[in-house]
């Protein structure tokens, strides 16, 4: 009767742990986000969204499609990525073996000498104080899953794993990015060299006209001063664009994993922007977005490291079992010297210095941090693609009011110059005005073509676009 009350009773208390165990480890679900509605002034309801493009069909030119291809394959910060990933999942296998018993093997002998004294037999008897034990052993211990913290340690990996990967995407679509960002940069700067060099040679004629129309007495001395003073000043920022080229080069150089020098590249009048964007809807930025994500796993992994802290509140129950053979006498090794033992224990903490407490405590603090990291990523995601379509538009938008500008005052430099060899209504300040206009107008227009095509680049980045 004692042997039954005593199995009912630990039937008792070992379904009690089941149950109990069902509450100690929380099943994750993805906590509400705004991620609706995030883009600014966008009404759309269509789904289609240029993310799902691969970077080949966004970008059309060859030579920077070498260049993507040559980072992807070259960059470092890439390379570190893909190993982030390989440390993951030997912390995933690992995990996954945690289910299992461990199991050891030794062999050892230890030789020992006993005081008579202390073992207090009395005198004259002969007692050999003077042992050698030979001991060959197996030991296995296993931690029963009984509150699911094995199972927590799995997915918290499982989830460093899956962030692990999302993060090289977010790094190889970041990089995508800054290569055509930076080629582009360096296309628009031989555009504004190109035009600025031809101003110069213009300038150095416009300067010997003056000095002809001053011989004929149709312009004064001042006028020529201006003429020069204008091809000078025009001349003397091409030392700063050819600086910005070389550092663009060098910068493309280090993400492509080169030593800096020369990049290959074609021109911007060959550059075809992306007439028709399509952003999608902003629910779609938690599928697309690597980054986004990246912060939802990282949110997961807090979230099983709180099911771990909640799980050192509970006893700990384990199995440990070791045999092997041991004996005095080498020789005999393998005669009656077989042992064995078996331990199963429970422990359950009572007193640790508050340690479980602190411990909880922390894991709930780093979890409520990661759920607003996962929050403020999807809303940075949002702002930059609001960014992205507002800059693309307002591109759009110059780039018409600019060529009716450059058409202006190309007619106006065109007129004062005539004006200036045979009427006395005007002098050359109204021609250096006009020039000056004109340069500067037609710097900006290449600016205006870059921010188009730097706009749907970074479209293509906020939205997700460039790991598929």
């Amino acid at each position: 009767m004692k042997t039954r009350y005593y199995k009912y009773i630990a039937l008792t208390l070992v379904g009690g742990m089941i149950v109990a165990s069902c509450n100690v480890s929380k099943k994750y679900k993805r906590p509400d986000v705004l991620a609706n509605n995030l883009y600014r002034d966008s009404t759309g309801t269509d789904t289609t969204s240029m993310a799902n493009l691969p970077w080949r069909a966004l970008f059309t030119d060859t030579v920077l499609q070498g260049l993507i291809q040559e980072g992807i394959n070259n960059n470092l910060d890439l390379r570190n990525a893909v190993l982030k990933i390989s440390e993951e999942q030997a912390t995933l296998r690992a995990a996954k073996l945690a289910f299992l018993p461990t199991l050891d093997a030794g062999i050892q002998a230890t030789k020992s000498k006993s005081s008579q004294a202390a073992l207090n037999f009395p005198a004259g008897i002969g007692i050999n104080l003077n042992t050698t034990t030979y001991q060959a052993s197996l030991s296995a211990s296993w931690e029963l899953n009984i509150w699911g913290q094995l199972s927590s340690l799995k997915r918290q990996a499982v989830a460093n794993f899956l962030q692990s990967e999302a993060s090289k995407r977010a790094v190889q679509t970041q990089l995508i990015a800054d290569i055509a960002n930076n080629y582009y940069n360096l296309l628009a700067l031989d555009n504004q060299l190109a035009i600025t060099e031809q101003t110069v040679k213009n300038r150095v004629v416009d300067v010997q006209t003056m000095k002809e129309l001053k011989e004929g007495a149709i312009v004064n001395g001042a006028a020529v001063v201006q003429s020069e003073a204008n091809r000078y000043a025009a001349e003397v920022t091409i030392p700063d664009i050819k600086q910005s080229i070389r550092e663009t080069e060098n910068a493309l150089s280090i993400l492509l994993s080169r030593a800096p020098g020369t990049i290959k590249r074609s021109s911007l009048t060959l550059q075809q922007p992306v007439t028709e964007l399509k952003e999608g809807l902003s629910a779609q930025l938690l599928r697309n977005r690597p980054d986004v994500q990246a912060s939802e796993f990282a949110f997961r992994s807090a979230f099983e490291n709180t099911n771990v802290a909640n799980s050192y509140f509970y006893p700990k129950i384990s199995i440990t079992a070791e045999g092997g053979l041991s004996t005095l006498k080498l020789k005999n090794f393998f005669d009656n010297s077989i042992f064995y033992n078996l331990v199963g224990g429970i422990t359950q903490p009572i007193f640790n210095r508050g340690q479980n407490k602190a411990r909880y405590q922390i894991a709930k603090a780093q979890q409520a941090e990661a759920f607003n990291t996962f929050q403020r990523t999807i809303l940075t995601a949002g702002q930059e693609v609001s960014n992205a379509l507002y800059s693309y538009e307002n591109a759009v938008s110059k780039q018409q009011t600019r060529q009716l500008q450059l058409t202006a005052l190309q007619k106006s430099v065109d007129y004062t110059k005539e004006l200036l060899r045979y009427s006395s209504a005007t002098n050359y300040t109204d021609v250096l005005t006009s020039e000056q206009s004109l340069l500067a107008a037609q710097l900006s227009g290449i600016n205006d073509k870059l921010q188009q095509l730097q706009a749907t680049v970074n479209l293509y980045r906020a939205l997700g676009g460039g790991w598929q």
